[in-house]
């Protein structure tokens, strides 16, 4: 009984250091692609996070020019080499959407650590509006906005005095 304990124990501690060496080798590429807005208008600015990119890098798609990541976080400048590097471990850049960028999804290429990865479909781009000068091309109101107005409140105010008049008339029967 006592051996299968030792074994079912041994096993455990193997199987759990098994399960965080891919963990520790995956610190160091890049991973986990955030873009928000997930849904972004032509010339809004899009906020790019990746999870292990210590030393920043360069994040590029078809709907905005090539975007630097800067590392965030604390833990200044250290050797490159233990865990006590530039930031902590994200990297984080803001990109503007180009304005001649056709609405639709697209997908981020992200170069960090010398590796690439892509995420696709990372965010899409919805069509604007195409405004033109239509009633603003004016400023205050015109002659015939106030004549307008003007008649229906005087309309407004007869209606009420006639209602009122009425309702003083049937009170006295």
């Amino acid at each position: 009984m006592r051996n299968t304990r030792a074994l079912a124990v041994a096993g455990a501690a193997v199987a759990a250091l098994g399960l965080s060496a891919p963990a520790a080798v995956a610190w160091e590429t890049p991973s986990n692609i955030t873009a928000l807005p997930s849904v972004i208008a032509p010339g809004g600015q899009l906020t790019i996070t990746v999870d292990g990119c210590r030393s920043g890098g360069m994040a590029t798609s078809n709907a905005f020019s090539p975007t630097r990541l800067s590392p965030v976080g604390g833990g200044g400048k250290g050797n490159e080499g233990d865990r006590g590097g530039a930031g902590n471990g994200t990297a984080r850049g803001t990109a503007v959407i180009n304005s001649n960028a056709r609405p639709g999804p697209y997908d981020i290429t992200v170069d960090c650590n010398g590796r690439r990865m892509t995420k696709p479909q990372a965010f899409t781009v919805i069509g604007g509006v195409r405004g033109g000068i239509g009633g603003s091309s004016t400023t205050g109101a015109t002659p015939t906005d106030v004549a307008i107005g003007g008649g229906l409140v005087a309309a407004a105010v007869v209606g009420g005095g006639v209602f009122w008049m009425r309702r003083r008339a049937e009170r006295r029967i």
